[in-house]
């Protein structure tokens, strides 16, 4: 089988059969569940490699996972003594404590309580993302190492002390009560977005890496849409929100991997079928009578969507920022509202607003002063193009500032 083959149905099957095992057995055997997937795995590609591909891949790693799941706890006495009370105490649960399923079902169920197990507040985000990219979405310890631009040592001790903690703190693999969902959602829908951002806004090189990391974000996304009690509009804007964002991912870089910015993407680049997902959960977020931040990040990005540079454009995106700021003020968003008054008034009007800003640690801050200074005096804008060069963070930026300054330069 194909490396690339193998990869893909890894990624895909990992995280469903961890979920089932950890499920059955019980949250404090997830690393036990990882380690037998994974030696499913391995044994799948030496079988496979003699034996040819199997008509049904997942089916027949299901039934090897079980198999070995069974002897393992057997084998280790942990399924008489401590698994096999706990099962039989919980009254859900009916049946020998033997019989778990990898069906359709019991799959999505296993995921989603997972998902909720996982963006526990007892656990930081960071770690969070990580404990997402591993048992959520199979990505490996190399990979996450990358995303996060460290080493395979800080994640496993990352992940490691996430785990203890879900030990410590007696993380049930179960949906949340009726009153508490609504509220651990939330906590839920912002893992999801900051996983989809260490994709979107990735300071890796890795293009391939990127968009899988995005895919995952919005497949976990699209998940909570499956349940009632967590399909709910801000779900649904956070979904939109993805799908906009990751439609123009494609025009963002050249082949060479060379920064495109929005101004000079390539329109038939962009993904015409995300689009239209993302105006249908656009549509659905309207429900009800919440407005999160995800509505109006949403909004904001289908802005972007339509081409067209218009005043009127601006000033709506303008207007979102606006209620942005009020909902949940940022120094990101205070910088992309600047942006927007400087294109919708002008950039002596966004000079005013920009100067208050001050943030001097962000790259971005003076790229923008770069643009608003450009035709009002160029050696003010080659400085701060200088600036942004000293604290960019990908070489890709650090050559994309230095073009400015060659073009102001003439």
């Amino acid at each position: 089988m194909e490396h690339e083959s193998l990869k893909h149905l890894f990624q895909q099957e990992f995280s469903k059969m961890v979920a089932v095992i950890s499920k059955r057995f019980g949250l404090q055997h997830m690393e036990i569940a990882e380690d037998i997937v994974s030696e499913t795995f391995l044994l799948a590609t030496e079988s496979w490699k003699t034996k040819g591909i199997p008509a049904n891949p997942a089916a027949w790693l299901y039934t090897v996972a079980k198999q070995k799941t069974l002897s393992y706890f057997r084998r280790n006495k942990i399924f008489e003594d401590k698994v096999v009370p706990e099962l039989q105490h919980k009254e859900e649960l009916q049946g020998s404590p033997e019989e778990f399923s990898f069906s359709k079902e019991n799959i999505k169920d296993s995921q989603l309580q997972m998902i909720f197990a996982i963006c526990t507040p007892a656990i930081a985000s960071e770690a969070q993302i990580g404990l997402a990219l591993r048992i959520l979405c199979g990505f490996g310890i190399d990979e996450i190492a990358e995303a996060f631009l460290t080493n395979k040592e800080t994640i496993n001790k990352r992940l490691f002390r996430a785990k203890e903690k879900l030990r410590t703190e007696k993380t049930e693999l179960a949906l949340p009560g009726e009153k508490e969902i609504v509220k651990r959602l939330d906590n839920v829908l912002h893992i999801i977005y900051l996983l989809f951002s260490e994709g979107y806004y990735s300071k890796t090189q890795n293009q391939i890496l990127q968009k899988e990391l995005c895919i995952e974000a919005l497949r976990l996304g699209l998940m909570l849409t499956e349940y009632e009690k967590t399909n709910l509009p801000k779900t649904n804007a956070l979904i939109a929100l993805m799908c906009f964002h990751s439609s123009r991912f494609s025009a963002r870089q050249d082949n060479e991997g060379e920064m495109i910015l929005y101004e000079a993407q390539d329109e038939s680049l962009w993904d015409q079928e995300l689009l239209r997902t993302g105006v249908h959960f656009l549509k659905l977020s309207a429900a009800g009578e919440e407005l999160s931040t995800y509505h109006l990040e949403a909004k904001i990005a289908y802005c972007h969507c339509i081409k067209e540079d218009s005043p009127e454009k601006w000033e709506e995106i303008l207007q979102l920022y606006n209620q942005l700021l009020i909902l949940n003020y940022s120094s990101a968003a205070a910088l992309n509202r600047t942006f927007a008054l400087y294109k919708a008034n002008g950039a002596a009007v966004a000079l005013v607003e920009a100067e208050k800003l001050k943030l001097e640690s962000n790259h971005f801050y003076f790229i923008l002063l770069a643009e608003l200074y450009k035709d009002i005096d160029k050696n003010k804008a080659i400085a701060n193009f200088e600036r942004a060069i000293v604290l960019a963070k990908t070489a890709a930026e650090r050559k994309l500032f230095q073009g400015k300054i060659d073009q102001l330069r003439g």
